[in-house]
């Protein structure tokens, strides 16, 4: 088993994708902050890889910015073939209201995506004060929560293919 960087500079092991999981591994990008997200998003996709997840089971899709995750996240919900999808974005803390507004719905969104149980919704959206934060945990001295994103959705999907209802 391999392990990765976690964001309190602990290792975090990979766990291995149950055989029993089927679907796919959606991960959905906001393009908004491109340097942190992309960061984030392969950070992710390198782990589905490390745990076993088939190339052709990994699907990206890019969207214009946070907001946008949420329905792009309920289509591939809502599409009966997903494992679980893991929305990623990045929302930086500005002088305007609009921070708190896209953190809600990014949040709201998700939980709601989740109490659907049809496939987990993992968060992977980095809401911080300032760049230099998103830095930090898109790769740099914090580990990369992308992949912490990914640790997840590999435990939630296991978690789901546990269950025959």
């Amino acid at each position: 088993m391999s392990t990765i960087l976690n964001t309190n500079k602990e290792a975090l092991e990979i766990p291995q994708l149950n055989r029993k999981v089927s679907g796919k591994f959606y991960i959905v990008t906001a393009d908004w902050n491109s340097d942190i997200t992309y960061a984030l998003r392969d950070g992710a996709i390198n782990v589905l890889r490390e745990a076993g997840v088939p190339e052709k089971n990994i699907k990206t899709v890019s969207v214009p910015g946070t907001v946008e995750l949420i329905n792009a996240a309920g289509l591939m919900v809502n599409g009966g073939d997903a494992a679980a999808v893991i929305v990623i974005g990045c929302v930086i803390r500005g002088d305007t209201p609009h921070f708190d507004y896209v953190c809600q719905i990014a949040a709201q969104g998700t939980a709601h995506l989740n109490s659907l149980g049809k496939a987990p919704v993992i968060f992977g959206v980095l809401t911080v004060n300032n760049l230099a934060q998103a830095q930090e945990r898109a790769g740099g001295l914090l580990g990369n929560k992308g992949s912490e994103a990914a640790v997840a959705a590999i435990e939630m999907a296991n978690i789901h293919s546990s269950f025959w209802f």
